[in-house]
């Protein structure tokens, strides 16, 4: 599409780990490294901790933004999930991309340990739409589902 966003290293580290990488020619998402000192152990109910990821970002658009997503196979195999569900990274925020990670699992399951370079979560760029909201008393049309919420469609 030839886009650029303008990366800056804030862990050396990510020299040795490699730039935040799409995994395969499919793949949506970068993967993020978990930039630590030293292992981080995370027990069941603790609170979402922040891991850095080591990069700031910059779009330079305020047509695009990027989404920090948990990886599939952390939340599934080990039950590490990203604090706030999903994290949105607005195009004029330049700071540092930090991840917020909490252990899922019941007490007295085992705690989850994050490695230095961890791969942890991902990033994804997205399209910002930013329409005009106009107030109106009634819709201009109707759909066929109209106000129907939870379970309406079956």
């Amino acid at each position: 599409m030839g886009m650029t966003v303008e990366v800056k290293i804030l862990d050396e580290r990510i020299h040795e780990w490699g730039l935040p990488a799409y995994q395969t020619e499919g793949s949506a998402a970068l993967d993020l490294f978990a930039c630590l000192d030293a292992p981080l152990t995370i027990e069941p109910g603790d609170k979402a901790v922040l891991v850095p990821s080591g990069i700031a970002l910059f779009m330079n658009t305020n047509e695009m933004a990027a989404l920090v997503l948990p990886r599939s196979g952390a939340g599934h195999k080990k039950g590490l999930v990203l604090g706030n569900l999903v994290g949105l990274i607005d195009p004029d925020y330049t700071g540092g991309i930090q991840m917020s990670v909490w252990n899922r699992n019941a007490a007295g399951s085992p705690p989850i340990v994050i490695e230095p370079g961890e791969r942890v979560a991902q990033l994804m760029f997205v399209p910002v739409l930013r329409p005009d909201l106009h107030v109106v008393a009634e819709f201009s049309a109707q759909t066929e589902r109209g106000a129907g919420g939870f379970g309406s469609t079956g």
